[in-house]
């Protein structure tokens, strides 16, 4: 007798989602691509409306019971939500999505309610759209997903939500509470802040200044356009980490002006007066890189391993239907693997610049070969 491998389905049984934005619409929609029974609830008739006919799940009637509770709503209701959930449902899990916890963990304590049935949670996955038509079920495939129980929380409880983390396809994390805050401050939040502060400067910026971007502003502001609301909400409710790392990034930035005040200086007096005022500040501007250097080095490689260094291939590929397919092709065809790419348009041309990451063993081998198949390689 062949023994039977129980399904997502079976195993996690029904699952409420409550809060049909981006990622709860996107946590549906890849529950029930694994057949697993859905129960949508929001506020907003139409979110619910538009996430239900997505697939996402079904709207719940309030009559059928769900193993297991997600709540994605907005930051600054999302304990009430919690509390709500699990006094409405004596035998429920309930999990959260939340980007920051210890808040959150508070507030159902200080509400009175069962913690033993709480786990929060916070999958690092996200685009700059909102809402149920952003919604992706592979959103979180491959990303880290916090899980962050508390001291009260159940094993089984917990398991749960390891299980719904991965039947989504992400890679549960366990952290407590505090330390996914200080954490998400660094790798999220202050570039949030960071970014929109830059591209907040081209406000004011002449047309002629900002013709002249290229794919480093882009890379820089993609996340600036976030919505702002939620944003204040993420901010305020991780107000002391956040803080405490923009205050040390200030620090670094008045380090930068001064030497770049003194460099103006100098330049200004000839040289001469200012010399003694400007010894440093060279180094100062070159340490300020280096240091960006070494915490870049830091950032998990391909698959969250460890970094790695590739090499660049830069491709000029005209802006027309079928251009991008023939390439890959051509790669395909050299036998070598793309380890990244990045797209840029070329300013006032019908062309773009494809730049093929690659290991470094393989990039003459590969630039002889698209040079061979009639593409023009980019010294």
């Amino acid at each position: 007798m062949v023994s039977q491998v129980p399904s997502a389905a079976d195993t996690l049984g029904a699952v409420r989602v409550i809060g049909t934005g981006l990622l709860g619409t996107s946590i549906g929609l890849a529950l029930s691509g694994h057949g697993v029974r859905v129960l949508l609830r929001d506020p907003s008739p139409t979110a619910l409306a538009v996430a239900r006919d997505l697939g996402a799940g079904e709207i719940d009637d309030g009559r059928g019971a769900a193993r297991l509770t997600v709540v994605a709503a907005p930051p600054d209701v999302t304990a009430g939500v919690v509390v709500a959930a699990l006094d409405g449902d004596p035998d429920t899990t309930v999990t959260d999505v939340a980007s920051v916890k210890s808040g959150v963990l508070q507030a159902v304590a200080a509400a009175g309610a069962d913690l033993s049935r709480y786990v929060g949670g916070h999958p690092m996955a996200g685009r700059e759209r909102s809402g149920p038509v952003a919604a992706r079920g592979d959103l979180f495939i491959g990303r880290p997903w916090v899980i962050c129980p508390s001291e009260k929380s159940e094993p089984a409880r917990l398991d749960a939500v390891r299980l719904l983390v991965r039947v989504v396809g992400a890679e549960a994390v366990t952290m407590a509470a505090a330390d996914h805050d200080a954490a998400v401050a660094l790798v999220s939040h202050l570039p949030q802040v960071a970014a929109s502060l830059v591209a907040a400067r081209l406000r004011d910026a002449g047309d002629e200044a900002v013709a002249l971007a290229g794919q480093g502003l882009r890379d820089v502001t993609r996340i600036a356009a976030s919505d702002p609301m939620l944003w204040a909400q993420i901010l305020g409710a991780n107000a002391a980490p956040v803080a405490t790392a923009l205050e040390r990034m200030r620090d670094e930035l008045d380090e930068v002006i001064g030497a770049l005040r003194a460099l103006e200086a100098e330049a200004g007096t000839g040289g001469a007066e200012a010399a003694g005022g400007a010894r440093g500040a060279r180094a100062a501007l070159a340490g300020a890189i280096a240091r960006g250097n070494h915490g870049r080095d830091r950032i998990p490689g391909k698959h969250g391993g460890r970094p790695a260094r590739y090499a660049q291939v830069t491709v000029l590929i005209p802006d027309r239907p079928g251009q991008l397919a023939r390439l890959f092709a051509d790669i395909d065809a050299a036998g070598i693997n793309i380890e990244e790419i990045a797209l840029e348009h070329a300013p006032g041309r019908a062309v773009g610049l494809v730049d093929v990451a690659v290991l470094p063993a393989v990039e003459e081998a590969l630039g002889r070969a698209l040079a061979a198949a009639g593409w023009q390689v980019v010294a």
